[in-house]
């Protein structure tokens, strides 16, 4: 595993960091700032995590926390 830049709508909003034996999100935007320092199994398992929580605001900048994608 290494480090991957993690883009939403060609944005760049984070990035995933090898953390023991996942991968630890680190978010570089604030509509993202609810998944920061989330563990994934996976990049695209990070980047869905992203859609979700995206879609669930319509594109607002509201804090919400979701359900499923924290480990």
């Amino acid at each position: 595993m290494s480090k991957q830049v993690i883009e939403y709508d060609g944005e760049a909003v984070g990035v995933v960091v090898p953390d023991k034996d996942r991968l630890k999100f680190l978010a570089v935007k604030y509509h993202v700032w609810d998944l920061d320092k989330q563990h994934f199994h996976s990049a695209d398992e990070a980047r869905t995590a992203i859609r979700h929580l995206l879609a669930g605001r319509g594109g607002q900048s509201q804090r919400s926390h979701s359900a499923g994608f924290a480990a």
